[in-house]
């Protein structure tokens, strides 16, 4: 019994393993269809009567999904801490916990819905694969990231001393100065801070063409590791 639920649930080459998450993956998609019209103003009391019931029968099927998962695995500890296991409970969780708190509470849990749109992450073997691409370039992205706060950090520094002095109240300090540092090296250039000098307009320039190479970067970094993490997968098959 417990091998067929284990194949039923985290299986996904027999029919009643993709029918499980195709049922699974209609009712996230319509829970969050539900969460989003429950944010309209004008929706009737009728309405609002179906879309708790419609809360009301997704939460006890993800709830169930939940203690099955549990039950199948083998590292019960390890699941319940897992990425998924996490956005498995958070599905569910505000849902409970406003049973049981001031209806004046249940705003500040209504958020943690969303966690349910990631759970369709399990279902999606594209985004599977992609997951793997992260891992597997994980080194690669952290070391990026390190050297994109340093870059940021020194363009920071850079435009404060050109600009200080004819713009203080935008490069007031190198704290003030991260703002324009950001936008910039993210190529967004949102043009609320600029600079005026010779000597900064150079600066920007430099920094924009690193902008463009630091946007680059991580492109080729995760489109390697996912065209890998496919070849592997046609390998196996």
């Amino acid at each position: 019994m417990r091998d067929y639920l284990r194949d039923m649930v985290e299986g996904n080459e027999t029919p009643k393993s993709r029918y499980f998450g195709f049922f699974i993956q209609t009712l996230i998609l319509i829970s969050i269809v539900a969460f989003t019209m429950e944010t309209v103003p004008s929706i009737s009391d009728d309405t609002k009567i179906i879309l708790r019931g419609i809360e009301i029968f997704c939460v006890l099927v993800f709830s169930v999904e939940y203690l099955l998962r549990l039950f199948v695995s083998e590292r019960k500890l390890k699941f319940v801490f897992s990425f998924f296991g996490i956005i498995d409970l958070l599905a569910i969780l505000p849902f409970y916990l406003a049973l049981g708190l001031d209806l004046r509470s249940l705003r500040a849990l209504r958020f943690l819905r969303l966690f349910r749109i990631l759970k369709l992450m399990r279902y999606n073997r594209a985004i599977n694969r992609f997951s793997i691409a992260i891992k597997t370039a994980k080194e690669e992205i952290t070391l990026f990231l390190f050297v994109t706060l340093i870059l940021i950090y020194l363009s920071a520094v850079g435009i404060y001393y050109f600009e200080n002095e004819v713009q203080p109240e935008h490069f007031a300090s190198i704290f003030d100065s991260l703002w324009w540092a950001i936008i910039t090296l993210t190529t967004v250039g949102y043009g609320d801070v600029y600079p005026i000098t010779l000597g900064g307009r150079m600066f920007t320039f430099v920094i924009l063409m690193i902008g463009l190479g630091i946007v680059a970067i991580p492109t080729g970094i995760i489109s390697s590791a996912l065209t890998n993490s496919i070849d592997n997968e046609k390998g196996e098959e």
